[in-house]
């Protein structure tokens, strides 16, 4: 039976990252995605939005590392 591989970064983590430091773009750092990083740092999450899209994406378990790899539970 095959395994999937996933990500080496926790989900919690970048959930608590996004929660208190998401218009900051912190989180996506964490997880290797250094562009949409500074995005996020100079535009504010995108105005908020893609912030919240964020921390959703995070609580389902939906958002993924630089790799495109699941994050770790």
């Amino acid at each position: 039976m095959p395994v999937s591989p996933v990500s080496p970064s926790h989900r919690w983590v970048a959930f608590v990252l996004c929660f208190f430091f998401g218009i900051l773009g912190i989180h996506r750092f964490y997880v290797g995605k250094v562009g949409t990083g500074l995005l996020y740092l100079f535009t504010g999450g995108l105005c908020g939005i893609g912030w919240l899209i964020d921390l959703i994406m995070t609580a389902c378990g939906s958002f993924t590392d630089k790799a495109g790899l699941p994050l770790k539970l």
